[in-house]
């Protein structure tokens, strides 16, 4: 278990992270969120010591990382994939992590093999492409088969045969029973792979729960209607005290009722319907529509 209290984080006057409180628990996915500046990889740093907190403090299984006698057997971290000496074998990359760490040498073969990197272990990391490198910063986190894992955007440079691997590794790694803590913007990736969210926003906790529960409560419910009689029912429809918009191809959003509500009143009034679909928001939209106040640079702005 990962627990971040008071954290605060300044660079003069600039203030990364606020006051920040969460807890990340075992036998889940906890996908960490945010747009571009709001934390996340200044919290993950100071949560491995790399960063010292300007106030608050973050515990791994109750002590700071610092602390702990074996790190690497208690949490294992991808921050940074490239930050590997680039005429190092990826074996002896491994190895100098092992040695340094009191980890068994057999451990080094055995995490090339679950990142499927065994046929290239005598290769020098300087020449390996970015989904490689990912996947050997991934052989790092699991080197102490640790039961915490942190991974900061570990899909980076992975084709979609990759990304579906850590996806089903990370999956796998909490139904042990693991503690997973992963960063993430691919929104798409995060709704099949998560079961729990933290949002920040400008260093301050804007969300804390199930995936589920975040895309509902931050999402306007809508129901998509089709029939050729579009202005007749939107009248309807508004009489009854439902908003009504209607898209480019003539369809009707419905807010204010659902799909029962909607399908009784065409009944009722002998309304001809060719399509009656609740819609779903996406991941995407509930965060876009949550953070839209905490987006540090907004392209809709223009440029001075």
């Amino acid at each position: 278990m990962i627990e971040v209290r008071g954290l605060r984080k300044n660079y003069g006057a600039k203030v990364a992270v606020d006051d920040l409180s969460f807890t990340v628990r075992s036998g889940q996915v906890t996908g960490f969120l945010g747009p571009n500046g709001a934390g996340k990889t200044t919290t993950m740093r100071m949560i491995l010591g790399l960063d010292t907190p300007s106030a608050g403090i973050a515990t791994v299984r109750g002590k700071r990382y610092v602390d702990l006698p074996r790190p690497m057997r208690t949490l294992g971290a991808l921050i940074d994939a490239k930050a590997v000496h680039p005429s190092r074998t990826a074996y002896n990359h491994l190895l100098c992590l092992a040695q340094s760490n009191g980890l068994p040498k057999r451990r080094v073969a055995e995490v090339l093999g679950i990142v499927g990197l065994d046929e290239v272990a005598g290769k020098r990391a300087g020449k390996f492409s970015l989904g490689m490198s990912q996947r050997l910063g991934i052989a790092g986190t699991l080197l102490g088969d640790p039961e915490v894992l942190m991974f900061d955007e570990p899909v980076n440079g992975l084709d979609p045969e990759g990304i579906r691997w850590i996806r089903q590794l990370m999956r796998r790694l909490a139904g042990e029973g693991r503690t997973v803590l992963v960063s993430s913007h691919l929104m798409s990736e995060m709704a099949l792979t998560a079961d729990h969210l933290i949002v920040i926003g400008r260093g301050k906790l804007v969300a804390d729960s199930s995936l589920r529960d975040f895309v509902e409560e931050s999402s306007e419910r809508t129901v998509l209607v089709r029939t050729p009689f579009v202005d007749e029912f939107a009248r309807l429809l508004l009489a009854n005290g439902a908003d009504v918009r209607t898209d480019q191809a003539g369809v009707l959003i419905v807010s204010g009722m659902d799909s029962i509500e909607v399908g009784k009143l065409a009944a009722a009034d002998g309304v001809v319907l060719a399509e009656l679909t609740p819609q779903r928001t996406s991941l995407e939209e509930a965060f876009m529509e949550l953070t839209r106040d905490s987006v540090e640079y907004n392209v809709d702005e223009g440029v001075a």
